[in-house]
């Protein structure tokens, strides 16, 4: 098994990553950070711990160098330029594809709030090298022209406890090129904050990409 720091060389930058590949790894998947979250947050340890025990790698990522997480003033422009978010995710995977024990695996990138966007964005341009995305408690709006361009299959996370989010994630999902689902995490709210609704999310992302994965008869 992998598990180390590793830094992405992205957009004229260096991006630092937590890198982990169990062994006979079955995808790996790239957590997306940047815009209102860091890879360190308790959510995305607890869901890539789970996922690391369902045999997935991941590839927990901020889209922000240290040396701009550490200047507040630059932040706003920073933080509303999801073009350059996509760019910097763009290069993350080209990272993925180079790396020998990650490089032949299938990429599912996986992203939370104002981060889906940038997903999307990465999704649209990489049909060949993503192999999936999956969303939790997305607000893609920002990614809206890129909608009709995504065809690889697209997973929308949301709390069951959420009805406005859950019919805003099927009114987007509609738009959508490619395979598309929704599923709901019961009794769960914004950010699927209930105890054990990480848990519930990550296995919910394995059962789908299962799916979407297997051959059609």
């Amino acid at each position: 098994m992998i598990s180390e720091m590793v830094s992405v060389p992205a957009d004229r930058l260096t991006l630092s990553g937590d890198f982990v590949v169990p062994d006979a790894s079955r995808a790996t998947v790239l957590f997306v950070h940047g815009v209102h979250t860091s890879r360190h947050t308790p959510a995305t340890q607890s869901v890539a711990a789970e996922l690391h025990r369902a045999g997935f790698g991941t590839l927990a990522m901020d889209l922000f160098s240290e040396t701009e997480g550490r200047r507040p003033e630059a932040m706003g422009e920073l933080r509303v330029d999801i073009d350059m978010l996509g760019r910097r995710l763009i290069a993350a995977v080209d990272w993925l594809k180079a790396q020998p024990d990650t490089r032949t695996l299938p990429v599912i990138l996986f992203a939370a709030g104002a981060e889906a966007a940038v997903a999307l964005i990465a999704a649209a341009a990489l049909p060949e090298e993503v192999s999936a995305v999956v969303l939790w408690d997305g607000q893609p709006e920002p990614a809206d022209a890129a909608l009709e361009r995504v065809r690889v299959p697209v997973l929308f996370v949301e709390g069951g406890e959420d009805p406005e989010d859950l019919r805003s994630s099927r009114r987007t999902a509609e738009r959508i090129a490619g395979p598309h689902a929704v599923r709901e995490v019961r009794g769960a709210s914004h950010r699927l904050q209930r105890p054990g609704a990480l848990d519930q999310a990550a296995a919910v992302i394995e059962e789908w990409f299962t799916e979407v994965r297997r051959p059609a008869p």
